[in-house]
């Protein structure tokens, strides 16, 4: 009997130390203070529909006009993306299917619409997902359709094309995402997209995209050579330490910053935090880029600075996967991720010293 109590009293110790040992590996929940701070237009859902690129830079774009002009639009990222897409399978079409083809992007395509179609308010098209019954976008079934007739295309064994296929692939844009106005009233006057993007009071020549790899000399422009960014359009290659330092800079000057980079790591949870471990050097993010150890795979916008109650730097970041996580929509990414996991930043060349 003294022996069963004694091996109960011992096993109540193990279990009780195993619970503190327990206790003691929980992690700290984290506790952010705002630094600095940027105004933003609301957090939007891309649902399911690999248009990050889109909704995170329609957004950027919405916060300097914002930034500009001191007002709030709602601008249509189905208008972007029924453009872009057209504008990737003429390229697909060119290289007879030699690039690819996807739902996927950059913060370059957004410029390049907004340059080329110019854009029109979300009210001007239908709903994301209205036109299949969804109440947000939802690429399944369109994609399904469209990239084998892309492929079709691109993969063709006539002589010659007609050019009749852009009338049936433009039918399947218009049936999936609405057809983009001609013409629209928007606040009691009436635009083409091409004057309406004209009437934002933006420069389209401002916005730059910088990087930092050492495959290619520092300060110089390179095309990325990365999955999504089919558009071959030039970035500026620093060093590591630059590219930080030049985040931390444009931010303070009260711009905003589009981010492309790496979010299947294991330290990006859906909750709403990045955290890395390890250290960012220009080796490791070489190595990384070079054995596909990262890829580029999501676009969101940084908007400003926090850190936690152990002093740690993060940055604040709008995603668009609607108001998930544990911030409504707000990841809070450590500087270390970012630095580590960064594949391009695009933002406006006035938050530059002048002697660039």
């Amino acid at each position: 009997m003294k022996k069963t109590i004694l091996t109960i009293l011992i096993a109540g110790c193990c279990m009780g130390a195993m619970a503190q040992e327990k206790k003691a590996d929980t992690k700290e929940k984290l506790v952010f203070t705002t630094v600095m701070e940027n105004p933003i237009t609301s957090v939007k859902n891309q649902n399911r529909s690999g248009t990050c690129w889109d909704y995170a830079t329609v957004g950027y774009f919405e916060g300097e006009i914002l930034r500009a002009t001191g007002r709030t639009y709602d601008l249509c990222e189905m208008f972007v993306a029924n453009k872009n897409y057209m504008d990737e399978i003429v390229y697909h079409v060119r290289l007879h299917g030699d690039s690819r083809f996807s739902e996927g992007g950059s913060a370059d395509d957004v410029l390049a619409v907004l340059r080329e179609h110019g854009i029109c308010p979300e009210e001007a098209m239908p709903a994301p997902g209205s036109l299949t019954g969804d109440s947000l976008a939802n690429f399944t079934e369109f994609f399904s359709v469209l990239t084998p007739y892309a492929e079709a295309v691109a993969k063709n064994k006539a002589k010659k094309l007609s050019g009749q296929w852009k009338q049936g692939y433009q039918a399947i844009l218009d049936a999936y995402l609405g057809t983009c106005p001609k013409e629209f009233t928007y606040e009691g006057k009436t635009y083409t997209p091409k004057s309406f993007a004209e009437s934002l009071g933006l420069d389209w020549d401002d916005y730059v995209s910088w990087t930092s790899y050492t495959h290619h000399p520092y300060h110089t422009w390179f095309t990325i050579e990365a999955p999504y960014k089919w558009r071959p359009r030039l970035s500026y290659n620093v060093p590591l330490d630059e590219l930080m330092a030049t985040l931390d800079s444009v931010l303070a000057k009260g711009y905003n910053v589009c981010w492309g980079g790496d979010v299947s790591g294991n330290g990006f949870s859906r909750q709403g935090l990045a955290l890395e471990k390890a250290e960012p050097t220009a080796e490791l993010r070489q190595e990384r880029f070079d054995s596909w150890d990262s890829t580029y795979d999501h676009v969101m916008l940084i908007f400003g600075k926090a850190i936690d109650q152990n002093g740690k730097e993060y940055y604040m970041v709008k995603n668009s996967w609607g108001e998930s996580g544990d911030y409504q929509g707000v990841w809070y990414m450590q500087k270390n991720y970012i630095a580590l996991n960064t594949y391009y930043l695009f933002f406006n060349k006035k938050a530059l010293s002048a002697d660039f």
